[in-house]
């Protein structure tokens, strides 16, 4: 991931008899009319992109396809993440990093796998993920970015696809994320982007590395007064709100001017 007026001639008219003044301005009129049909196409096809009615492409979209090999990783997964309002209650939340994984193929053992299974129809080119720690060291949620071959079509549809569930954590020996696999898994956020062709995927849970019996999708443990173990904790938002300081990482560098060297 390396590291975003023509000159105006005037000429005297010639007079022009009583008896033709009609036709001529029933000609002009014509004229005026087929400019403004003209003009009114070229601009449409401009406005709709490539073709009649075809919608264009989001802003940052080709851009993003690469990304996992072109983008420096502080840049993708910056050192800490802030989320404002993002615990629960809104409060404030901050995360570090603690370790980042090689880009990898998009596989059983990266990806959820009803995801998986869905972007093996659309083409899934990386996976890349990070685990991050919260203030305390009591938390740790692993946010991944899944770069697909998807058309922006694709992706507005995409997430209908893919059943909800935990993506697999990613630990780190001799961290707070050492014991952290997929028995420790808590609560789960994913977001499958319509105008990028990324998902964005997360999963929390106790650094403690204690077993959690039934994870909870972030949605759910976000639920007021709800009182399982998971939702007390607020897992739920360190899931979805490490996923979203990401996501929003994401999109600015996908749609971040070009350095000279891109273009």
């Amino acid at each position: 991931m390396p590291d975003e007026t023509p000159a105006e001639t005037t000429t005297r008219l010639r007079p022009i008899r009583e008896r033709a003044t009609g036709r001529v301005v029933a000609a002009a009129v014509c004229a005026v009319l087929a400019l403004g049909l003209v003009g009114g196409a070229l601009i449409g096809a401009v406005l709709a992109g490539t073709g009649a009615g075809e919608p264009a492409e989001p802003a940052g979209f080709s851009r993003a396809r690469t990304l996992w090999h072109d983008a420096p990783v502080d840049t993708l997964f910056p050192r800490t993440l802030s989320g404002p309002a993002a615990g629960p209650g809104g409060a404030t939340r901050t995360w570090s990093r603690i370790v980042v994984a090689p880009d990898a193929p998009c596989s059983p053992t990266t990806l959820p796998r009803a995801l998986h299974t869905a972007l093996a129809t659309v083409g899934c080119d990386r996976v890349l993920r990070a685990t991050y720690t919260d203030a305390t060291s009591s938390h740790v949620v692993t946010v991944a970015l899944v770069f697909t071959q998807a058309d922006p079509a694709t992706m507005r549809t995409l997430g209908s696809r893919a059943a909800d569930e935990p993506a697999p954590a990613l630990a780190a020996s001799g961290t707070v994320a050492a014991r952290f696999g997929d028995r420790q898994r808590a609560s789960w956020w994913r977001h499958v982007l319509p105008d990028l062709p990324v998902v964005v995927t997360a999963v929390s849970g106790f650094a403690d590395g204690r077993v959690v019996a039934e994870p909870e999708p972030a949605e759910r443990a976000m639920t007021p007064k709800r009182d399982t173990a998971v939702a007390q904790a607020g897992l739920g938002h360190e899931a979805r709100g490490a996923a979203e300081a990401v996501e929003r990482a994401l999109r600015a560098t996908a749609t971040a001017p070009a350095r000279e060297d891109e273009r």
